[in-house]
Order: structure tokens, then sequence, then C-alpha cells
């Protein structure tokens, strides 16, 4: 006789989870004033928490450091590194709820802007809004902790440029993640 125990990921009401994550991340601008540039790859890391309504629904937010900006073609690196609070619902979906598919807003905070070493932070706004929107899956260790991967991506909603005459640039992003999920009842 075989015994074999099988985890099911579903979550009842009232659950917590604490996810620290950390990912891959590229970034770029769109709008009417960037031409000829490229992906700038960066870093995503930070702590996510998701709160369960049922065994489907979550509101998943909490803070994330996100390296953002562009490369030029002629080798130029703009580095706009934010502080983002997503604000996220959550569908668990699957047999087992293991899959997730997140989408909602995201405001952000810019914490420094360079370009090959000079702070140009006075020329972007502050604040940014954003988006965002990903899929991931959750592999189950024990009943209190799993592996999360997941992708998110991230469109801007506001332009990030101060000077007028720079209108309608935005950031776009993705990142591939990697989580350590914890579960509290």
């Amino acid at each position: 006789m075989t015994v074999s125990n099988v985890f099911s990921q579903q979550r009842d009401r009232g659950t917590f989870e604490v996810i620290p994550t950390i990912g891959f991340a590229g970034s770029d601008l769109y709008g009417s004033e960037v031409d000829q540039l490229i992906y700038r790859y960066g870093f995503r890391t930070g702590v996510l928490g998701d709160y369960y309504f049922n065994d489907r629904w979550s509101l998943r937010s909490g803070l994330t450091y996100f390296s953002m900006g562009a490369d030029e073609n002629f080798g130029v690196e703009l580095k706009l590194d934010y502080l983002n609070i997503p604000i996220n619902a959550n569908w668990h979906f699957g047999s087992t709820r293991k899959w997730n598919l997140n989408f909602g807003i995201t405001p952000g905070f810019l914490v420094s802007a360079d370009a090959e070493g000079e702070d140009i932070k006075e020329m972007f706004t502050s604040f940014q809004l954003a988006f965002s929107f990903g899929i991931g899956y959750k592999l189950e260790i024990t009943k209190s902790f799993s592996l999360l991967i997941d992708y998110q991506r991230f469109f801007g909603i506001t332009d990030i440029a101060n000077d007028t005459e720079m209108s309608s640039i935005r950031n776009n992003a993705d990142s591939i993640n990697l989580g350590a999920v914890f579960a509290f009842k």
C-alpha cells in the first residue's frame, strides 16, 4: 500500500501570505520624445503580501524597488530607480489554485535618476502611475511555504518628464521574479 501526501494550494478566507521576491527586469521608455532607445536591464526586489477573500481571489500589495530607464544606441544609460506599491487583484486558478493572474495599478516614487554618473532627478517627476499585470505559479513545499515564479508587466500611465518640451514619456517594464511564499492563517 502506498501513501502519499498531496498538498492543495487553496487558501481560506483570511489567509495572508508574505512574499519576499527578487527578479531580473528589463525596461525602456515610450512616448513622443523617445527615439532609438533599447532595453535597460536591471533588477526588481521587494516584499509583497496577498490577503485572501476566498480560495479564488486575493488582494496583492507591497513595496518593490524597480530599476527602470533605457539605454540609447550610442551608449548612454538612463537609470531611473523607483519604489513601487502595486495594488492588484489576484485571481487564483487551476484545480489546486497554484496559478495566479494579477492586475491593477501601481503608484511609484522616483528614488534616483542618473545618466552617465550625473544626477538628473530634477528632470523627472517624483511620482508615476502605471497599469500592471502578471501571471505566476506556486510550487508548494509545505502547507505554509511555497516557491513562486512569476512574470510581471508594467505600463506607465502618467508622464515622467518635468520638462514640457519632453512631453509624453512613460516607463515600460517587464520582470521575471522568484519569491518565497510564507502563509499565515
